[in-house]
């Protein structure tokens, strides 16, 4: 369904975005995987798997596509950067060919309150909103997204392309996202700047939509978390990594030409 295209998949060192690389290369698509290796520190909360996955790269991934016969290449790169975007396209068309697929998984994540407390209802380390919070995660969910969807844009555009498809992950909701604040806005002006591309790039072939996963299991689950998920009956059950990028994978197919500016809850 993707075969003959070229994606970029930001924050594909592991996780959703990994497992998105990997779904998108099954079906005949180059990939470049995109990623920026995070140190994160003790978190009492959070596994330290997880916290490795984080600090990673993407060879495996790339090794990985390799060996099924699929076509990838890994650029490490931060999106808090304004001429980031611009370095990522002109390499995956340099090596891969003129990018129609865009998937903003990269999430510069942290867990930050306006409350005076120190520990989430899981058990994380929590900081109060600052600055250096919004900064970071704006940048990276807000800024870095929507220049990531301009660069595509206007690319697409200036060679005259009539196909594309742009999907980003979100969370949080219309009540904010408490314990995870800066996260859960920077993901509202994200999903606001992808309904926008949706309008805006429709008559030049693009869909835009973005999905919202389930708790997903990338690492970071614990048993507090399960028990969360237990007692909170709208949660459902716990996704893993591939089944939310088979969702992003049919968005990027041509049997999903119809599905635009929209916001797909998964459950």
């Amino acid at each position: 369904m993707t075969a003959a295209h070229t994606a970029i998949v930001t924050g594909a060192n592991h996780g959703i975005g990994a497992a998105t690389a990997r779904a998108l290369a099954r079906r005949g698509c180059a990939v470049l995987c995109t990623f920026l290796r995070l140190q994160d520190p003790d978190d009492p909360g959070t596994p330290q798997a997880y916290r490795d996955k984080r600090a990673q790269d993407a060879a495996a991934v790339v090794a990985g596509i390799r060996e099924q016969g699929g076509t990838a290449v890994a650029m490490e790169a931060d999106l808090s950067g304004p001429d980031t975007p611009a370095l990522l396209f002109d390499t995956a068309e340099e090596q891969l060919g003129p990018v129609d697929i865009l998937v903003n998984n990269a999430t510069g994540w942290l867990a930050d309150t306006f409350a005076a407390t120190t520990a989430d209802r899981l058990g994380r380390t929590l900081q109060p909103v600052t600055a250096a919070t919004w900064t970071r995660q704006f940048t990276i969910d807000a800024m870095g997204a929507a220049l990531m969807i301009s660069e595509f844009a206007q690319r697409h555009i200036a060679r005259q392309a009539t196909w594309g498809r742009i999907i980003g992950l979100t969370s949080g909701g219309d009540l904010g996202f408490p314990e995870e604040v800066s996260y859960g806005a920077a993901k509202a002006a994200q999903v606001n700047y992808t309904m926008s591309a949706a309008l805006e790039l429709a008559r030049f072939g693009i869909t835009a939509n973005m999905v919202y996963p389930p708790v997903t299991d990338t690492g970071w689950v614990t048993d507090a978390v399960r028990d969360h998920v237990a007692g909170r009956p709208e949660l459902i059950h716990i996704a893993t990594p591939e089944e939310v990028a088979e969702v992003i994978a049919y968005l990027a197919s041509d049997a999903a030409a119809l599905i635009t500016a929209n916001v797909l809850t998964l459950r």
